[in-house]
């Protein structure tokens, strides 16, 4: 959709140079003449942008910028010699000004950075509902086991510092939860906290999207754009999966920790990055750092402070309230109250959640639907991806030697991808887990899916 722009400028002349100039630039663009007739408009339609005189023949429209500039950005021209009127603009709300005679070049200049600015703001809100919904939706971390008894110590510790994170657990386990509590329980927390699956990134965007670019840095660079970093001003940047990123992207993460320094691709000048950097891994980055697969410089970089979240099997008197609590979550989308049975949660402890904390909600949300009008969610209303001891559709994996955790992942993963011909919503359904993670340990263990695909 065109970014919706509105002129208003009582020299036609000058109006339409800059309407013609504008719409040349692919936006929509309205000019007006009066100020009477933009709040006529405004009772209509919302513009991305307002562009208007400081004084036109039916008022002084300065008067009325810090109303309108709390729901749309104000860009206001005026006389070289009446900088006074643009100091009061800017004071009133207005995001920038522009000196006439309108040079096309600024007007460019101006609206673009406006626009963007603009972006960032809506970004930046929309992150912070998004991060207060998610707080009280999710009640930060559920359970009190010892385990997570003292998880919630080391994020309260840890949380009012700057120190960099390194956050270690399992697929599902709550990786993600856990970095998000640190920053609500930080002095950032009412700046943005920004995601990024290194996983998902393809490895010549990586950078771009971290650091930005500028116009002209590669083919297709058409502008500038700020890098993630940028959007993360003042906040937490948190980086899951970090042992998925070449060493092009770990040599220039490192000189971000080092130095708090970075440089827009195609840059030569440098930024300082005022974030908190957080990452998240389930792998073991010592263990690949010691045989050369990950930079052990950054590795004792990011892990300055190092949280290693338990295995949902780990903590098995936690799956009761979890469960509960995912319930309770639930609840608005359906017309009946449900709660579990005593039988239904014997069942949730004594299965071994390869998923996780993921895989919990999973369950749960399908129980949910398959009991119907029941109120009481049964065991029989539950679809484990593997349940010990169930001889229906059991999996048997042989080994001529002790294979490790990441071995038997590999082969069972394998084994599924085999079965339901390379599909990885299906796998990822039956395991439990999401397609991303899926994809994650496709790509880790290194298995070609177009050999499981039927011809």
């Amino acid at each position: 959709m065109k970014s919706k722009l509105v002129v208003v400028e009582d020299d036609d002349t000058l109006r339409t140079l800059m309407i013609q100039h504008l719409s040349n630039m692919d936006y929509e663009v309205e000019g007006l003449s009066r100020w009477h007739s933009v709040m006529d408009y405004l009772e209509k339609y919302e513009p991305s942008l307002i562009i208007t005189d400081a004084r036109l023949p039916d008022a002084n429209s300065l008067e009325y910028i810090e109303k309108i500039s709390v729901n749309y950005p104000v860009i206001v021209l005026t006389a070289f010699g009446s900088v006074r009127d643009a100091v009061s603009a800017i004071k009133a709300g207005a995001v920038d000004y522009i000196l006439k005679p309108v040079s096309l070049d600024t007007l460019t200049i101006t609206v673009e950075r406006a626009l963007d600015n603009a972006a960032l703001r809506r970004d930046h809100m929309f992150c912070k509902r998004q991060l207060e919904q998610s707080i009280q939706r999710n009640s930060s971390l559920v359970g009190n086991s010892a385990e997570m008894a003292e998880l919630k110590q080391m994020i309260g510790a840890v949380a009012p510092n700057d120190i960099t994170v390194l956050i270690q657990g399992e697929s599902g386990s709550g990786k993600e939860l856990v970095a998000r509590a640190i920053h609500a329980h930080s002095h950032r927390k009412k700046h943005n906290y920004v995601a990024v699956d290194c996983c998902t990134l393809q490895e010549n965007l990586f950078e771009s999207e971290l650091f930005g670019h500028e116009k002209g840095a590669f083919t297709g660079a058409d502008k500038q754009k700020k890098g993630l970093i940028e959007g993360a001003e003042g906040g937490t940047l948190f980086l899951d999966e970090i042992g998925e990123i070449n060493s092009s992207g770990q040599a220039k993460l490192l000189r971000v920790l080092e130095t708090g320094q970075y440089r827009r691709l195609g840059s030569t000048k440098d930024l300082t990055a005022n974030v908190r950097i957080v990452a998240a891994t389930n792998r073991d980055l010592e263990t690949m750092s010691a045989e050369g697969n990950f930079r052990s410089d950054l590795f004792f970089r990011l892990n300055a402070f190092n949280i290693v979240i338990p295995p949902l099997r780990d903590r098995r008197d936690d799956i009761p309230e979890l469960a509960a609590h995912f319930v309770r979550n639930h609840n608005f989308s359906t017309r009946v109250i449900k709660n579990l049975s005593s039988s239904a949660i014997r069942s949730l402890v004594s299965y071994d959640w390869p998923g996780n904390i993921r895989e919990l909600k999973n369950v749960i949300e399908r129980a949910i639907i398959l009991s119907g009008d029941r109120q009481i969610i049964k065991p029989e209303h539950f679809s484990f991806s593997r349940i010990l001891g169930k001889s229906e559709g059991a999996v048997t994996l042989s080994f001529d030697h002790d294979p490790s955790m990441e071995e038997l992942e590999a082969h069972y993963l394998s084994y599924q991808l085999k079965k339901y011909s390379g599909r990885r919503g299906k796998v990822a359904e039956v395991m439990g887990i999401s397609e991303r993670s899926i994809y994650r340990m496709i790509k880790r263990y290194e298995l070609d899916e177009n050999s499981y695909k039927a011809s």
